[in-house]
């Protein structure tokens, strides 16, 4: 699967499958979070915190939303305990876990914002290089 960086709103991309960077309990707060459940016609935030708690860089699938992707893949990419902040190692991790997943849905596409940005605490070009080591 190749990859490229694309500058835009995640709910314009056509994929797949859409990936929430979410922190471990997949309470759907700002960013991309934010975005999501703003355009889903549903209870979508409810349908992720039933997921969660999730490991740091665990993930968790919600199907069948009304999003331009059938499915959102929620990756605990930040800690909601200690400092909240993310390291290379979870977004590793996080980035792992989200891509085997993908994998095992039979995705061909999938739109990643970068992870472990913002709040927690890499800035958006460390946040890329992360996604893509």
């Amino acid at each position: 699967m190749g990859a490229s960086i694309i500058q835009s709103n995640i709910l314009a991309q056509s994929a797949d499958c859409l990936v929430n960077a979410a922190g471990t309990t997949l309470a759907m707060g700002s960013g991309v979070a934010c975005a999501l459940r703003e355009a889903a016609n549903g209870p979508v935030n409810e349908a992720a915190t039933t997921s969660g708690p999730l490991p740091l860089g665990g993930v968790a699938v919600m199907q069948d939303s009304d999003l331009s992707a059938h499915r959102v893949i929620h990756v605990g990419a930040m800690p909601h305990y200690g400092d909240g902040r993310s390291t290379k190692h979870s977004i590793r991790a996080a980035v792992r876990n989200t891509l085997e997943k993908a994998e095992t849905l039979g995705c061909r596409s999938l739109a990643i914002p970068p992870l472990g940005c913002g709040v927690a605490g890499f800035d958006l070009s460390t946040g890329v290089r992360r996604i893509l080591e």
